[in-house]
């Protein structure tokens, strides 16, 4: 019951013995990224997006530079609810200078919106340089990926990461080998691979219209969607299409730090540029086997591709080079073969196109069931509003 009653010197009375709910205001999440909300949608725009359900989520940019007008801050409409903040510099400042203008501009936006709690979420340790001196209410690392093995990344990442462990209240990492990793650096660090949306990619296990500059290649189609960089193995998709003139790979996505000039150029190899996500499944609906050539470097050591899972929901057998975080979580699937060498990727995509859509839907359940965007987001909120 909600109401009790008692007989007091004025008859009986009755009041609750519940007590009102608290209700908060809802806190401001400044979001610090490196990766640019509209480059390709995966981690950051998944979580993002979801806790904007829960707090103002800020999503502030690197910079970009260019001309000679003195530095702005471009702000875009909520984008899922999370409004964008770029800074815009002129060509030419110094390192100093741009930290500088970097901290002048974000302060003046948030005394403009007289921001009251404030959560600090750092996907980049090198935010640090103009947010120090912010104090939040709670601190968040989320250390998607080694960023300090990456190709151009900054000198002073490595020791920027200790600092930034040394403030944050929390830690999450993109996968089971980066907690390993990270683990004795932090008391309260937790692993959160990377999820998927299933239903979003679901479609894909039906026939979908073709895009257009897919629909003339022939099949066998072996497929690939996410960023071309140095993770890539060039080598090992070039020597597939050599010995395997009579399938046709798929490259679907921007190519980044490194030359395009570098990439093969066979007849049985198509690169179509990077597409938006809400494409991706008409892509993934054409092809027979789904690949995951990453080399075996620095880059790769700790990543747990988002890819996996959505291949999977999206119906598709997958092969995959042996990412650590792939064999540990898939290696025994059935449905996810590991190969480490030409020969073995050719066996491994042979064994994936002999199987029938209804094993491969079979056996991706059981690998996806329980995961989703919407239950990591759950427990990454969990962990915050504990510290709140």
């Amino acid at each position: 019951m909600n109401r009790e009653e008692q007989l007091g010197p004025f008859g009986l009375q009755q009041w609750n013995s519940d007590p009102a709910p608290v209700v908060r205001p809802r806190a401001t999440l400044l979001c610090l990224s490196h990766l640019r909300w509209g480059f390709v949608y995966q981690r950051p725009q998944h979580l993002m997006s979801r806790l904007a359900a829960h707090y103002d989520v800020l999503f502030f940019e690197e910079p970009i530079f260019g001309g000679g007008e003195p530095p702005r801050l471009d702000i875009h409409p909520a984008v899922d609810g999370v409004t964008l903040l770029v800074p815009r510099l002129p060509e030419g400042l110094s390192e100093a200078r741009a930290i500088r203008a970097q901290r002048e501009l974000l302060d003046g936006y948030l005394d403009e919106r007289q921001v009251g709690e404030l959560l600090l979420w750092y996907f980049t340790p090198m935010s640090l340089a103009f947010t120090g001196h912010l104090r939040g209410r709670v601190v968040i690392f989320d250390c998607m990926d080694e960023l300090s093995a990456f190709r151009h990344a900054p000198p002073a990442l490595v020791n920027m990461e200790r600092r930034l462990m040394a403030r944050a209240h929390v830690v999450f990492t993109g996968g089971h080998s980066l907690w390993e990793a990270k683990q004795r650096h932090h008391a309260n660090i937790h692993a959160m691979p990377s999820s998927v949306d299933v239903a979003h990619f679901a479609v894909a296990r039906q026939p979908l219209p073709e895009p257009q500059d897919q629909a003339g290649i022939g099949r066998p189609r072996l497929g690939f969607f996410g960023v071309i960089d140095e993770r890539f193995d060039i080598e090992l998709v070039a020597e597939l299409a050599r010995r395997r003139p009579d399938w046709n790979l798929e490259l679907v996505g921007p190519v980044v730090k490194i030359d395009p000039e570098t990439l093969p150029r066979l007849r049985n190899i198509h690169y179509l540029g990077g597409k938006q996500y809400a494409e991706l499944p008409r892509y993934l609906s054409g092809w027979d086997v789904a690949l995951m050539p990453f080399a075996l470097n620095e880059s790769t050591r700790f990543i747990s591709p988002t890819k996996t899972p959505e291949y999977l929901a999206g119906g598709r057998p997958v092969v995959s080079t042996p990412i650590r975080d792939v064999v540990g979580t898939y290696g025994g699937s059935g449905v996810v073969g590991i190969a480490d060498s030409p020969e073995g990727f050719i066996e491994a995509i042979e064994e994936a196109l002999r199987l029938k859509p209804a094993e491969v839907a079979r056996m991706a359940g059981r690998v996806l069931d329980g995961m989703s965007w919407d239950k990591t987001c759950a427990a990454i909120r969990g962990h915050i509003e504990c510290l709140r």
